[in-house]
Protein backbone atom coordinates (compact mmCIF):
# COMPACT_ATOMS: atom_id res chain seq x y z
CA UNK A 1 0.00 0.00 0.00
CA UNK A 2 1.20 3.70 -0.79
CA UNK A 3 2.47 5.62 2.46
CA UNK A 4 3.18 9.49 2.49
CA UNK A 5 4.84 11.18 5.30
CA UNK A 6 4.91 14.93 5.38
CA UNK A 7 7.60 16.79 7.50
CA UNK A 8 9.15 20.34 7.74
CA UNK A 9 6.22 22.13 9.29
CA UNK A 10 6.95 24.80 11.79
CA UNK A 11 6.15 28.44 12.80
CA UNK A 12 7.67 31.32 11.40
CA UNK A 13 7.43 35.10 11.76
CA UNK A 14 5.47 36.93 8.33
CA UNK A 15 8.19 36.99 5.52
CA UNK A 16 9.99 33.51 6.37
CA UNK A 17 10.58 30.59 4.84
CA UNK A 18 9.56 26.67 5.16
CA UNK A 19 10.48 23.45 3.19
CA UNK A 20 7.86 20.99 3.27
CA UNK A 21 8.99 17.25 2.35
CA UNK A 22 6.48 14.32 1.71
CA UNK A 23 8.87 10.71 1.93
CA UNK A 24 6.44 8.42 -0.25
CA UNK A 25 6.97 4.45 -0.19
CA UNK A 26 5.78 1.88 -2.39
CA UNK A 27 5.18 4.42 -4.87
CA UNK A 28 7.08 6.07 -7.49
CA UNK A 29 6.72 9.57 -6.96
CA UNK A 30 8.80 10.56 -10.32
CA UNK A 31 6.53 8.69 -12.50
CA UNK A 32 3.10 9.76 -10.96
CA UNK A 33 1.32 12.96 -10.64
CA UNK A 34 1.05 14.29 -6.66
CA UNK A 35 0.66 17.65 -4.92
CA UNK A 36 -0.33 19.80 -2.01
CA UNK A 37 -2.93 20.67 -0.07
CA UNK A 38 -3.96 22.52 3.09
CA UNK A 39 -6.72 22.88 5.69
CA UNK A 40 -7.55 25.02 8.57
CA UNK A 41 -10.33 24.02 11.21
CA UNK A 42 -13.85 24.82 9.96
CA UNK A 43 -12.22 25.93 6.47
CA UNK A 44 -12.54 23.87 2.92
CA UNK A 45 -9.79 22.32 1.95
CA UNK A 46 -7.37 23.64 -0.67
CA UNK A 47 -5.58 22.63 -3.39
CA UNK A 48 -2.04 24.24 -3.32
CA UNK A 49 0.00 22.74 -5.84
CA UNK A 50 0.36 19.63 -8.34
CA UNK A 51 3.74 18.22 -10.13
CA UNK A 52 3.57 15.75 -13.40
CA UNK A 53 5.51 12.89 -14.34
CA UNK A 54 6.79 15.40 -17.16
CA UNK A 55 7.41 17.81 -14.68
CA UNK A 56 4.47 20.58 -15.66
CA UNK A 57 3.23 22.22 -12.40
CA UNK A 58 -0.02 23.88 -11.34
CA UNK A 59 -0.33 26.81 -8.29
CA UNK A 60 -3.36 28.16 -6.62
CA UNK A 61 -3.33 31.73 -7.30
CA UNK A 62 -2.72 32.52 -4.07
CA UNK A 63 0.75 31.08 -3.85
CA UNK A 64 1.94 31.48 -6.83
CA UNK A 65 5.48 33.32 -7.01
CA UNK A 66 5.74 32.18 -3.40
CA UNK A 67 5.78 28.45 -3.57
CA UNK A 68 7.35 25.76 -5.42
CA UNK A 69 6.61 22.55 -5.81
CA UNK A 70 9.62 19.51 -6.64
CA UNK A 71 10.44 16.27 -6.59
CA UNK A 72 13.69 14.58 -5.12
CA UNK A 73 14.03 11.10 -7.46
CA UNK A 74 16.40 9.67 -6.18
CA UNK A 75 15.32 10.17 -2.44
CA UNK A 76 11.33 9.41 -3.72
CA UNK A 77 10.40 12.38 -1.86
CA UNK A 78 8.30 15.60 -2.91
CA UNK A 79 8.99 19.14 -1.97
CA UNK A 80 6.87 22.45 -1.41
CA UNK A 81 9.43 25.50 -0.69
CA UNK A 82 7.27 28.26 1.17
CA UNK A 83 8.19 31.61 0.59
CA UNK A 84 7.21 35.25 1.64
CA UNK A 85 4.67 33.44 4.05
CA UNK A 86 1.88 35.38 5.49
CA UNK A 87 -0.41 34.59 8.51
CA UNK A 88 -3.29 33.50 5.64
CA UNK A 89 -0.97 30.34 5.27
CA UNK A 90 -1.05 29.34 8.47
CA UNK A 91 -2.72 25.65 8.28
CA UNK A 92 -2.21 21.74 7.83
CA UNK A 93 -0.48 20.65 5.06
CA UNK A 94 -0.69 17.25 3.19
CA UNK A 95 0.90 15.53 0.54
CA UNK A 96 -1.46 13.77 -1.64
CA UNK A 97 -1.72 11.23 -4.70
CA UNK A 98 -4.15 9.73 -6.84
CA UNK A 99 -5.58 6.36 -5.87
CA UNK A 100 -4.75 4.95 -9.43
CA UNK A 101 -1.04 6.77 -10.52
CA UNK A 102 -1.25 8.50 -13.12
CA UNK A 103 1.36 10.82 -15.12
CA UNK A 104 -0.77 13.95 -15.25
CA UNK A 105 -2.74 15.46 -12.49
CA UNK A 106 -5.95 16.24 -15.29
CA UNK A 107 -7.34 19.00 -13.03
CA UNK A 108 -4.10 20.35 -11.67
CA UNK A 109 -3.65 21.71 -8.17
CA UNK A 110 -7.98 22.24 -8.11
CA UNK A 111 -7.85 18.25 -7.79
CA UNK A 112 -5.08 17.32 -5.13
CA UNK A 113 -6.97 18.21 -2.43
CA UNK A 114 -9.41 15.07 -3.33
CA UNK A 115 -6.74 12.68 -3.87
CA UNK A 116 -7.50 9.58 -1.38
CA UNK A 117 -4.08 8.89 -0.45
CA UNK A 118 -2.13 11.75 1.92
CA UNK A 119 -0.35 11.75 5.09
CA UNK A 120 -1.27 12.98 8.77
CA UNK A 121 -0.27 16.67 7.79
CA UNK A 122 2.01 18.81 8.99
CA UNK A 123 1.44 22.41 10.68
CA UNK A 124 2.12 25.71 9.56
CA UNK A 125 2.01 28.30 11.77
CA UNK A 126 2.95 32.20 10.38
CA UNK A 127 2.83 35.26 13.13
CA UNK A 128 2.43 38.86 11.97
Amino acid sequence: QVQVAESGGGSVQAGGSLRLSCRVSRYSSSRHCMGWFRQSPGKEREGVASLDSDGSTSYADFVKGRFTISRDKTKNTLYLDMNNLNSEDTSMYYCAAPALPVPTCSSGYRGVGDFPIRGQGTQVSVSS
